[in-house]
C-alpha cells in the first residue's frame, strides 16, 4: 500500500495543480510551515577535475488560508550559491473560490512551460533544461495572474500580466509582459498537451533606439500511465535589441546586445519500478542562434531512489555534445533531497 501511495504521489503530482510557487501547498487550513533542502555533489569532466559539494536549493516557506476564499504563500531561498545571499523567492496572495476564475497577485513563477510549472522538488532530473532557463526567463516575476481548471477538467489555463524585470525588482518602463499557458487533458488526464506564450517590451540597451522586443512560443505534450511517463516540449524565441542568457531561480543572467532567434526542445521518459527506483533518460537540444552555428545536445541519464515520501537520492550523468565546437563539459551530479 505504501508503494502504491508513493507511486501515485511521485507520478501524478506534477499535474495536480498549477504551481505558482516552488511547492504545491494549496490544500489544508491554518498556518503550514514547509520546505526542502537539496545538498549535492558535482564533478565536471572538463580536464581540471573540478568538483564541489553545494546546495542546489535550501528553501523554507509558510502558507495558509484566510477565511474564506484566500490563501497566502511565502518562500525564502536560504542557499547562498545563487546570489551570495538569501532572497525572497515567492510571495503571493491567491483567491480560490471559483474553479474557473481564480487569481494570484505577488511574486511567482511565470505561467510558461510544463517543466517550469513542475514543482522544483518533483523534477525527474536534477536540473531543468538548459534552453528553458534561457528562453523562459525571467522564470519568476512580479504581477497578477488569472487561472482556472484543474486535473479533473478537460482544459485548464493561466494568463498573467507581469513586470518583465524578474524577481524582487521594480518595473523599469511603462510596458508589461503578457504570459499565458493553456493545457488540454483528454482521456481522464492521462494525455495532456498545450502551449505557452510570452510577449514584452523593455528599454533599449542602445541609446536612441526603439524599445527591445521579446517573443516566446512553446508547445508541450505529456502521457502517463501508472508507472510509465513520457513528455516533450519545444520553445522558440526571438529577441530584438537585446537578450538574456543564464540566470535561473536566483541568478540575474547576462544581458547581451543584439537581435537573435533561438529554439530548443527536450524529450524525457521515466519509469517508476516496484522497488522505488526510477530510471530516467532525457535528451535536450538547444540552438543558441538559429542563424548561427552554436548548437548543443545534452543527454541526461539518471536514477532516483525514493526512501519514502519525503526523501530521495538522485544520480545524473549529463553527456553534452556541441555540434560545431566540441568541448569537455560532461557532469556527474549526485543529489540528496529531504522534504519537511
Amino acid at each position: 500500500m505504501k508503494k502504491l501511495a508513493l507511486l501515485i504521489i511521485m507520478g501524478w503530482m506534477p499535474l495536480l495543480s498549477f504551481s505558482q510557487g516552488c511547492v504545491d501547498a494549496s490544500d489544508g487550513d491554518g498556518l503550514k510551515v514547509f520546505g526542502f533542502i537539496q545538498p549535492q555533489y558535482n564533478y565536471s569532466f572538463d580536464g581540471s577535475n573540478t568538483n564541489s559539494f553545494e546546495f542546489n536549493r535550501a528553501r523554507i516557506g509558510v502558507t495558509g488560508s484566510i477565511p474564506y476564499d484566500f490563501r497566502y504563500y511565502v518562500v525564502l531561498e536560504a542557499s547562498s550559491f545563487f546570489t551570495g545571499n538569501p532572497f525572497l523567492l515567492d510571495a503571493y496572495i491567491s483567491y480560490n473560490r471559483l474553479l474557473w476564475v481564480q487569481a494570484a497577485i505577488g511574486q511567482f513563477k511565470s505561467p510558461f512551460s510544463l517543466e517550469l510549472q513542475t514543482p522544483c522538488h518533483k523534477l525527474h532530473t536534477i536540473y531543468r533544461s538548459h534552453f528553458l532557463v534561457d528562453l523562459a526567463s525571467p522564470l519568476r516575476d512580479i504581477g497578477f495572474e488569472l487561472y482556472g481548471g484543474n486535473d479533473t477538467t478537460i482544459i485548464k489555463y493561466q494568463i498573467a500580466i507581469m513586470n518583465g524585470t524578474g524577481m524582487n525588482k521594480l518595473d523599469n518602463n511603462p510596458n508589461k509582459d503578457y504570459v499565458g499557458r493553456v493545457v488540454i487533458q483528454p482521456f481522464k488526464g492521462k494525455l495532456a498537451f498545450g502551449g505557452s506564450f510570452r510577449y514584452g517590451l523593455s528599454p533599449s540597451t542602445v541609446e536612441g533606439a526603439p524599445e527591445d522586443e521579446h517573443n516566446r512560443y512553446g508547445g508541450e505534450i505529456r502521457f502517463h500511465n501508472k508507472r510509465f511517463n513520457i513528455q516533450a516540449e519545444y520553445i522558440w524565441g526571438r529577441d530584438i535589441g537585446s537578450y538574456t542568457t543564464g540566470g535561473g531561480c536566483g541568478g540575474p543572467g547576462e544581458v547581451v546586445n543584439g537581435t537573435i532567434k533561438r529554439e530548443g526542445w527536450y524529450v524525457m521518459a521515466y519509469y517508476m519500478t516496484g522497488i522505488r527506483l526510477e530510471p530516467v533518460i532525457k535528451v535536450e537540444y538547444y540552438n543558441k542562434d538559429i542563424e548561427g552555428d552554436d548548437k548543443q545536445y545534452i543527454t541526461t541519464l539518471g536514477l532516483s531512489y525514493f526512501f519514502n515520501d519525503w526523501t530521495r537520492l538522485q544520480v545524473n550523468y549529463l553527456y553534452a555534445t556541441e555540434i560545431d565546437h566540441e568541448i569537455k563539459n560532461d557532469q556527474l551530479v549526485i543529489q540528496f533531497q529531504a522534504l519537511f
